[in-house]
């Protein structure tokens, strides 16, 4: 039986585009490469359109970026999960991120993406397939 996941891969980057936390299943581009890449792209648009980029996609992924103090949140997902489901739960992984990281602890980061390595094991419920969920529900 194939799993579904809500969210595939998520990263998360400051606006000068480092990557500071990344869970990607396959890794076809290089997670810095690919948050500049973001990053340069959102700024485009912002100078285009009020708010920026919001989502985007590619043949059958979807991206879906939200921004919040000076981070910028991507996830994608398949296309045919609704948009307001991945949403949600970038939503959720969002707040639990600023509730692990103070603002104390981000308004002193010295750019030691270290720091934030620890952060899959806070979001692992927005990252399991559905199936792995059903297990602990029942078991």
């Amino acid at each position: 039986m194939a799993s579904s996941k809500v969210i595939r891969d998520i990263w998360i980057v400051t606006e000068g585009g480092i990557v500071v936390f990344s869970r990607v299943y396959e890794k076809t581009l290089d997670e810095q490469l690919f948050g500049a890449l973001l990053t340069a792209l959102n700024s485009f648009v912002e100078e285009i359109a009020q708010g920026g980029l919001s989502n985007f996609e590619m043949s059958d992924i979807r991206f879906t970026i939200l921004k919040k103090s000076h981070f910028i949140f991507i996830a994608n997902s398949d296309k045919k999960i609704k948009s307001k489901r991945v949403l949600q739960e970038l939503k959720n992984v969002m707040e639990k991120f600023f509730n692990v990281y103070s603002k104390e602890t981000i308004d002193n980061w010295d750019n030691n993406i270290s720091v934030f390595s620890n952060f899959d094991k806070e979001i692992e419920d927005s990252l399991e397939d559905s199936i792995k969920k059903m297990e602990k529900a029942f078991w």
